[in-house]
């Protein structure tokens, strides 16, 4: 995507209803175009996620609330003070622990742009692998919080350049194990699956083509793509959608164009999909960029 799509600044409001009672969810998307990084900024949040990965890597604090994640098939709960580290594709569920609304900060940082700052701050361009999800009552949360207000209140570029490159080297050396991120474990004909639903998601897929693909039964696709994965191959598949779904209402096509440029059936299907995993309609998420009231 090219950087004039992604120089925003947007606030949208959602209003939620918790036990008859209003409730008003404030998200907040920042670009830094110096940076190449998206700063996200959501309060009293109540959505339950369900299971989706990222593109990109996310890097992010609980500011106030608890959440329940669910990530690489180990749970966590979370609290003020831990720290987020999800690589790309990492999938993942959340949802609050106790019922409250969440308030919490986090950083998308693309896969190219991390190999430029791992080269800048180690001397080497390898895509880092973050060995665990969370870092419980880190003290890399405070360097994270003054990198995010320093792009949400867009200080000056040399600031913000300077605390970004802090950042990346304290997070490679504190919670990665050095080690390029797509490992050799998966089989060949899981990756042969993998590879047919990234480069065929717009075209109607079928389960029985899957496994027709792959040389194996229904079941077993699904358990060992899942057990490669941690996702099932339709989930990986709507993920994918959504995600180029994201960009195309970026540029400005209609709600229906991205549905049907994703791979979507219907319009009903994708609007359920896409706000089940973005928390938006497709059109709220649109007005974001066009600067427009949400409907």
């Amino acid at each position: 995507m090219s950087i004039s799509f992604k120089q925003y600044f947007k606030t949208c409001d959602i209003v939620a209803f918790k036990e008859g009672i209003q409730v008003v969810e404030t998200r907040t998307i920042v670009y830094d175009e110096q940076l190449q990084i998206e700063a996200y900024q959501f309060v009293g949040i109540m959505q339950k996620f369900p299971n989706h990965f990222h593109d990109c890597y996310v890097v992010g604090f609980v500011e106030k609330g608890n959440r329940h994640l669910s990530c690489r098939g180990d749970e966590y709960d979370m609290e003020p003070g831990d720290m987020l580290l999800l690589n790309p594709r990492d999938n993942h569920t959340c949802e609050s622990r106790d019922g409250q609304p969440l308030d919490y900060r986090c950083l998308n940082i693309d896969a190219d742009v991390m190999v430029r700052a791992v080269k800048e701050v180690i001397g080497c361009s390898y895509l880092p692998n973050f060995e665990k999800p969370v870092a419980f009552q880190s003290e890399m949360v405070e360097s994270l919080r003054t990198l995010h207000q320093s792009v949400m209140k867009k200080e000056t570029e040399f600031l913000k350049e300077e605390l970004f490159y802090i950042l990346i080297e304290q997070l490679v050396k504190e919670y990665t194990n050095n080690q390029p991120l797509l490992k050799s474990r998966f089989s060949e004909p899981i990756k042969l699956v993998k590879k047919h639903l990234d480069d065929n998601f717009i075209n109607q897929i079928s389960l029985d083509s899957l496994s027709e693909l792959a040389q194996m039964n229904k079941y077993t696709l699904i358990r060992n793509f899942a057990r490669s994965f941690g996702i099932t191959p339709y989930q990986y598949l709507e993920t994918i959608r959504v995600n180029h779904a994201k960009e195309l209402l970026e540029q400005g096509l209609s709600p229906l164009e991205a549905a049907m440029l994703s791979g979507f059936s219907d319009r009903s299907h994708f609007t359920r999909f896409f706000k089940s995993l973005i928390g938006l309609t497709p059109k709220q998420y649109q007005n974001i960029f066009k600067g427009k009231e949400d409907e």
